[in-house]
């Protein structure tokens, strides 16, 4: 009722103006900010390392309350993918709708402003086309990244990871002690501290955006809020009453803690981000106890996110501003808990290239999931159709709005990303990986196939094999005609 009364004020305030002789020059302007107005709001919301493990998902281990019921009123999208499995490559190509190349987006140190200074990413589009946008919290990996597309200077919490400071000093000066050679080490990789919530950089991200969702439920003014949330990146520190949401004798060591058979050099890594923590052995497996930690710490930050997530919906909707807002929660690419004795993320596993992806859109298909295969350059064309609005020409994604009214409706055939060396394509059953000399180029030195129809844990390389080599063939073909190129 609310947007329709809009629209009746809107066209009456036109209709004086037009007949205002001395202010009739101003009719133009006047005219856009009549189409403004009802323009849809974006809610625009990145997690840290977040994998689908959610129980939305399917998956039982973390409590989630408040992504579940995001997940009711939006569109699911079960398969998909980054384009590249670190952070800043990641929001540079998403924030673009541009691939990665050998040589474009291609570390967590990537920014869309250099790597692609003529692309309008996805912020610029909206602020030039009538939005106020506004950045919160970890958006772009860099904060000064395409700075010009905010309408004012982008906002980050200062406050600090770990509340038990002299805690920390104390394990890292033991464990220089006891790996010598390790001159910077950080903190511990988890903290469960008797602290409020208040006291994390994520609450007070969420508090912030609460902030400028009531100011905009004032203004009417058509907004693109952004709000990135760092939880759970290590380290995972978070509130003791999340940690205690779980039993750590209960959780679940991953069952693939080992390499897959035949994996090519390149393809396994040593869990670089992980050892710089104190505690974590510079090489070799962690213990089983600081597994479960380890763990236990993801959940619990995830579960901190879920409650940060929780308020900032529930302004939302108090502010009446749902019924024209639409919400998309995308975590900027998967990580590994121990899956083939990896940490972190930084490969061409499905561990590392599947992420969660929601769309919550104003009329269009509620709480079903969607199957088809997904990439998220997808998410810049899709806005700017649910907006009213042609994407840039630059951008390489197509848009949902085809699954956002029919989640059953055929999808991509294959999902194409890379990291570093390797270049990966996911079709609906299959993984097919290669590794080069150099990035993206030179000699092949290894392939990954893996069928998941009965591997979906990618343990059993069938590369090379006599029974699959013209499907490989096929697979590496895909591969060479649509990953990114320089």
């Amino acid at each position: 009722m609310r947007i329709k009364t809009r629209s009746v004020i809107s066209f009456l305030w036109v209709a004086i103006i037009c007949s205002t002789p001395f202010l009739s020059g101003s009719l133009e302007a006047i005219a856009l900010n009549a189409q403004t107005i009802n323009r849809p709001n974006v809610l625009f919301i990145a997690v840290d390392d977040l994998r689908p493990q959610l129980a939305c998902y399917g998956q039982s281990q973390m409590r989630t309350p408040n992504f579940d019921a995001l997940a009711k009123r939006s569109v699911l999208f079960e398969r998909a993918y980054c384009m590249v499995p670190t952070c800043g490559a990641s929001r540079a190509s998403l924030m673009t709708g541009i691939r990665p190349s050998p040589s474009r987006f291609v570390s967590y140190t990537a920014r869309a402003d250099r790597d692609m200074p003529d692309a309008m990413t996805l912020n610029t589009f909206f602020k030039e086309n009538g939005y106020t946008t506004i950045s919160l919290g970890k958006v772009f990996h860099f904060v000064d990244d395409s700075l010009a597309g905010w309408s004012e200077d982008p906002w980050r919490s200062k406050l600090n990871d770990y509340q038990n400071e002299s805690v920390q000093r104390t394990a890292v000066a033991q464990h220089q002690q006891k790996y010598p050679n390790r001159k910077k080490v950080r903190a511990m990789p988890y903290e469960s501290a008797d602290a409020l919530d208040s006291e994390y950089r994520d609450y007070e991200t969420a508090t912030q955006a609460i902030t400028r969702i009531k100011q905009f439920a004032e203004s009417k003014e058509p907004f693109f809020l952004a709000v990135g949330f760092n939880k759970p990146h290590l380290p995972f520190c978070a509130p003791k009453r999340y940690w205690d949401l779980y039993s750590q004798q209960d959780i679940q060591l991953a069952e693939n803690d080992g390499p897959p058979l035949n994996a090519p050099e390149g393809a396994v890594h040593a869990s670089g981000e992980l050892r710089a923590y104190a505690s974590i052995p510079p090489t070799g497996p962690v213990s089983q106890d600081t597994a479960r930690q380890l763990i236990h710490g993801y959940y619990a930050c995830v579960s901190f996110i879920d409650a940060q997530l929780g308020r900032l919906i529930q302004q939302l909707d108090d502010s009446g501003l749902a019924n024209n807002t639409i919400i998309v929660l995308w975590g900027d690419h998967g990580w590994q808990l121990g899956e083939h004795g990896m940490w972190n993320k930084h490969s061409c596993f499905e561990t590392s290239m599947h992420a969660p992806l929601m769309i919550a859109a104003p009329g269009f298909v509620q709480g079903e999931r969607c199957r088809s295969l997904t990439e998220f350059i997808d998410i810049y064309p899709t806005l700017c159709e649910l907006s009213g609005f042609n994407a840039p020409s630059h951008v390489q994604g197509v848009s949902l709005i085809p699954w956002l009214k029919n989640p059953k409706a055929p999808g991509k055939t294959n999902a194409i990303g890379r990291f570093q060396t390797g270049d990966t394509v996911r079709t609906d059953s299959h993984r097919y990986s290669e590794y080069r000399t150099q990035q993206g180029r030179g000699r092949l030195t290894g392939a990954m196939l893996y069928d998941h129809r009965i591997d979906p844990g990618e343990n059993q390389n069938l590369s090379g094999t006599n029974d699959v080599t013209e499907f490989e063939e096929s697979l590496r073909a895909e591969l060479a005609k649509r990953k990114g190129r320089d």
